[in-house]
This record gives structure tokens, sequence and C-alpha cells, in this order.
């Protein structure tokens, strides 16, 4: 295959500009603001450095701006040293940018039946995007080299997400097997003839804007790939085993700090594990405000530090939802908690979509078995929502007398509330003996 002629590379004096109009920042009022002293003297000499380096390349220039933001130079986990720019004081003035940004989930939903993937980040990406004329005084910042503001749209700004994720979508449209997230974009295909014609086009819309790709960053024509933290084969969903290993190999965490920043990479996994909020409910205590910084462990945090690991460890996968195909949802209810799974039919065999569980309040602990169950259906349909939206699904359950939910009145008027806001959903309710609900069942069970 040939993209040579395709595919850009990205040298350090080889930036155009994107056909798409160029950002501009607004805020809400003049900002009458003081330029910062420098406090930086020990990193003066890379900091001249990459001053050059920006100005030779264009992506700044000097300044005569009354604005001004402060330099902070970050320390890499390698040693090296990073240049950025302290944005907070113009971003709490910056207007808010609403473009929408597509979550993860509805991403891996346009890949359910594809089978050939290739990836593609852009170089530099928002040093690609040139700003507003009027829009660059906002950005200027000191330097041992004088004032300078930037050219092109820099990190730190609060709408420079934003703007991105306008120039792909404008770049894209509307074209099928094409995705981005931000500078990552993903194209996905169900046969090699398709792949080829639809990586074409992919090229020649970035150079139909001036965007750079990244040849070290291409990745054409694999049956599995890496997107947006997850590996994703033939409509199959699970764990990048690298960030897993990671997790693994965690020490105990002794301070909020810390338990904070484990919980916090294990919610981008949290679908993959039934009942992940009851299992971790006695981490997630010791976050409670109020509580010391210097955490105390007990058997219970370890327990649950030890459960999330193996279950981690054993390769969960979920499959892709296909909105062309039925759902099927399952829910339960214990005496302290609900669970719920989505599933969908793959090669004969129900296989889990998303889990979701959550544990009882004190209060809804003490409904009647068959409020509760009703309670369970209520979560799930309200979980899965967006899969369920405006399609017809199957609602299966190992409590019968929820069949009131499609017919009849209840004289509970919390249940009677409950069946009212299902009216709106198209299902039908299927009994299934309590042996065969096992794992909605074992989610409600485990809180």
């Amino acid at each position: 295959m040939e993209f040579d002629p395709l595919i850009f590379p990205f040298g350090s004096e080889d930036i155009e500009m994107p056909s798409e109009m160029p950002p501009s920042i607004a805020v809400e009022d003049d900002i009458a603001t003081i330029a910062y002293v420098s406090t930086v003297t020990e990193d003066s000499e890379f900091l001249k450095t990459e001053i050059s380096q920006l100005l030779s390349l264009g992506v700044i220039e000097h300044s005569t701006s009354p604005y001004c933001s402060p330099v902070v130079i970050v320390k890499k986990k390698d040693g090296s040293l990073r240049l950025c720019i302290d944005f907070r004081k113009l971003n709490s003035f910056t207007i808010f940018d609403s473009e929408n940004i597509p979550l993860p989930e509805d991403l891996f939903m346009q890949m359910s039946k594809s089978e050939i993937f290739s990836t593609c980040d852009l170089a530099k990406a928002y040093w690609q995007i040139p700003l507003e004329e009027n829009s660059k005084k906002f950005t200027a910042f000191q330097t041992p080299l004088g004032l300078m503001q930037w050219t092109r749209m820099p990190f730190g700004l609060v709408t420079a997400p934003a703007t991105f994720c306008r120039l792909m979508r404008l770049v894209i449209g509307d074209r099928q097997n094409f995705l981005s997230y931000f500078d990552d974009t993903m194209t996905h295909t169900h046969s090699w003839s398709g792949h080829l014609t639809a990586l074409r086009t992919l090229f020649s819309l970035l150079r139909q804007h001036g965007l750079h790709a990244n040849p070290a960053k291409l990745s054409i024509g694999f049956s599995k790939t890496e997107f947006l933290g997850h590996m994703i084969s033939h409509g199959i969903l699970a764990p990048v085993q690298d960030k897993v290993s990671k997790l693994i190999n965690l020490t105990v965490p002794t301070t909020k700090k810390q338990v904070r920043s484990f919980m916090g990479i294990l919610n981008y996994y949290r679908a993959f594990i039934p009942d992940f909020a009851s299992i971790a409910a006695p981490l997630t205590n010791l976050l409670r405000k109020g509580s010391p910084e210097k955490v105390s462990w007990t058997q219970s945090c370890q327990q649950s530090f030890d459960t999330i690991k193996d279950l981690l460890s054993s390769d969960p996968i979920l499959i892709i939802p296909d909105i062309n195909e039925q759902f099927v949802v399952r829910s339960d209810a214990s005496d302290t908690g609900l669970g719920a799974v989505l599933l969908q039919e793959r090669n004969q065999h129900l296989m889990p979509c998303p889990y979701a569980s959550r544990r009882l309040s004190p209060r809804e602990c003490n409904y009647a078995v068959i409020e509760r169950e009703c309670l369970a259906i209520i979560f799930a349909v309200r979980q899965f929502s967006k899969f369920l939206a405006f399609r017809t699904f199957a609602l299966q359950t190992d409590h019968k007398p929820l069949s009131f939910l499609k017919a009849g009145a209840p004289k509970n008027s919390r249940l009677m509330r409950w069946a009212l806001s299902l009216q709106e959903c198209s299902f039908h309710i299927v009994p299934i003996p309590g042996n065969k609900n096992v794992q909605a069942d074992a989610l409600s069970r485990f809180c």
C-alpha cells in the first residue's frame, strides 16, 4: 500500500494552518491584569531554549499585551522538564464553549460490528490551529526574553478541547467508519476493501484541511486495537492489560490522595466489575468529608482492595452493544442492594454489556420485597436508558408479581408511581427462575 503522499511528517519548521476558521477567546469583562513576576531562576536556561524554539516554529511571538499569565516549569517522570502556562485566571473569565464532546461509550457503540481498525494521531494537534488575531493578546506570558503571546492554540485554555472537537467534527462530518476523540482518530470497517477506501478518504481530508498526522503513532489494519484506554476486537471490549498490571501491582494506599488516585483509575473500568459500588464501598468511605488525611486501613479495606484486583486480573470482557439487536435487562434486589445487567445475544449466548449496581439507602431497606424488586427495575431502566430509549427490550425477572408493570393498577401508591414512570418504555416481561438470574442476583446480594 502507498500512503506516503497522504501522510504528512510534522517537522519543527513544518506547521500549516488548517482551512477552518481560527478559534477566538471571548471573555466576560476586561481583565485588569498585573504582570506576574517570574520566580523561575534555576530553570531559566531551559526556559530560554524552549522560548527560542517556539519562536522559530512561529507558535509564539513577541507581545505588547496588557495581559499576562505565569509560566510554570513541570518536571516529568523521566526527569525532563516541560514548559506550561498557568491560564487559570484567564479561564475564570473566559466564556464557556458548549461544543459537545463525545462520550467514549457512545463511540464504542459505533464499532460493534467492525473487524479492522486503524488509528491516527495528529502531530502537536493544538498547535495546528491558529488563534484569531484579537484573541492572541489574552494568551500572553512573561519570559526571560520578554513578553510573549501564542499564535497557535496552546494547552491549558478552558475552551481548547471544545475547539478541537469542533474542528474534527467539521473535518470528518457525518461520514461513517470514522471516529474522533480529540486528536485520536479511528478508522473502523468490516472489510479490507472498505478499509483501504476509508483510509484514503481520511488522509485526503487531513490534507484538504492542512492537518498533519504523526507517522510514529499511525497504526493500520489491525484486528485488535487500543482506543481510549480499552482494547477493541470483534465487538468485544476489554481493559488494557498494561493499565491493569499497573493497578494490580499498586501497594496499599496510606493517604486520602493515594486512595482518590486509585479510585479515579478504577472508575474508568467500573463497567467491567459486577457490583463495583458495593465492593469498593470500604475504600470510598475513606474519602468522606472530614475523614483524616492518613487513612485507617481496615480488614474490609484490604478485602475490597484484593477483590478489585482479582476481578480485574481475571480478564473481564464486555460485548459492545449493537443498537440494531434486541436488549435484555435483568435486575434483582436483596435486603441491602440493587443489581442490574444489560445483555445481548452473541453466538446463541446472552453476554453482558455494562453492569450496574448500587446500595440501598436506609429508608429503601425498609421497603417490602415487591417494592425493592420494582425499584431494581426502575434503577436498571434508568441506568441503561441510552440503550433502551425508543426500543423494545425484554425485561427478565425472577419475581412473578411484577407482571402488574404491564397491566393492572396496584393499590400501593409507590408501586403505582413507578409503574407509570415506565409507561413510555416498550418492553415485555419474561419470568425466569431465580437460578437463571445469577448475574443480577449476585450484584444485589453483595451489597
